[in-house]
């Protein structure tokens, strides 16, 4: 062998090995490959429970906007107090009266007058209306007297109520029963009716008795319908009492509103107002929630 061709060799040899003890080359990494920071994820997770409660955020907003506006309106226009009172001096009377007994006493006189009237008015609802909807023959009959108890206004019908009975609290109720008493009775035989009759003849192909077929079909297929007209009957359940506290009643959250009327008591007027809103809107919650409670399988439908 050459000379030449042996130092080829050699060096052909070190540069093997050199290869072979040289640390192995690794790639940068790249952004994209890069582990994501525990922040970005929190901010995903919050941007998502952001989207789905965005109504429950913009409610409080919306409500500390308002408050703002009606305030700045009253530093712009320097409006006296009788006139138009500050969202501070409102709430101030709010709490003076709520501590001094007066709010808490006539809230619970009209929070008693509005359950009883709505509880006569939906069990006459339910029952009433069930009759009708499983007798269209009855309801032919009985609609003109329903019909025209609902266009007869409550002030011509309040001094026969007074009459007939004595008791002031049973009175308030009984206005508060009409008014509630007709959105209940529709949602009721809208609902007994919306059953489908394919599901009638399952029932009856399994040897169903009546009283199956009226708790295990009617009676949850029409609750969603009929959870609607409690919605309503809640809320007019409401209004008919304050209405008729306006008119003749010596106690009650209406009774404090033509006091505070009288009387000039502008913020006494308006923390009334505000105890009523909260009241209604409380009562209107507690029924969508013993909705949801209630009809559970409706969320799982597509």
């Amino acid at each position: 062998m050459s000379r030449e061709h042996s130092s080829r060799f050699v060096i052909s040899g070190k540069a093997r090995n050199l290869d072979a003890t040289a640390p192995e080359r690794t790639h940068p990494a790249r952004p994209e490959d890069a582990p994501m920071p525990q922040t970005s994820d929190t901010a995903m997770h919050l941007g998502r429970w952001v989207r789905r409660n965005i109504q429950y955020i913009l409610i409080p907003v919306a409500l500390v906007g308002a408050l703002l506006t009606w305030e700045l309106i009253i530093l712009v226009n320097q409006y006296p107090t009788f006139l138009l009172p500050t969202p501070r001096q409102v709430a101030q009377s709010f709490v003076e009266n709520w501590n001094n007994g007066i709010l808490p006493r006539h809230l619970r006189i009209t929070l008693f007058e509005i359950a009883l009237g709505f509880s006569i008015s939906f069990a006459f609802a339910v029952s009433v209306g069930y009759l009708l909807a499983k007798s269209p023959l009855l309801e032919k009959i009985v609609s003109p007297y329903l019909i025209a108890t609902q266009a007869i206004p409550i002030v011509a019908i309040g001094p026969l109520i007074i009459i007939w009975i004595n008791t002031g609290p049973v009175q308030n109720a009984l206005i508060g029963t009409l008014v509630s008493f007709f959105p209940m009775l529709v949602n009721t035989i809208v609902g007994v009716r919306g059953v489908r009759e394919e599901y009638h003849e399952l029932m009856r192909s399994y040897s169903a008795s009546r009283w199956q077929v009226f708790t295990k079909l009617e009676v949850p297929a029409a609750l969603p319908v009929f959870f609607g007209g409690v919605r309503v009957g809640v809320t007019l359940s409401v209004i008919g009492v304050v209405v008729v506290e306006l008119l003749w009643a010596d106690r009650g959250l209406g009774f404090l509103l033509n006091f505070a009327r009288g009387a000039l008591d502008t913020p006494l007027l308006f923390a009334t107002v505000a105890a009523l809103s909260v009241m209604a809107i409380s009562l209107y919650i507690g029924v969508a929630i013993l909705e949801r409670l209630t009809i559970r399988w409706r969320r799982n439908e597509p």
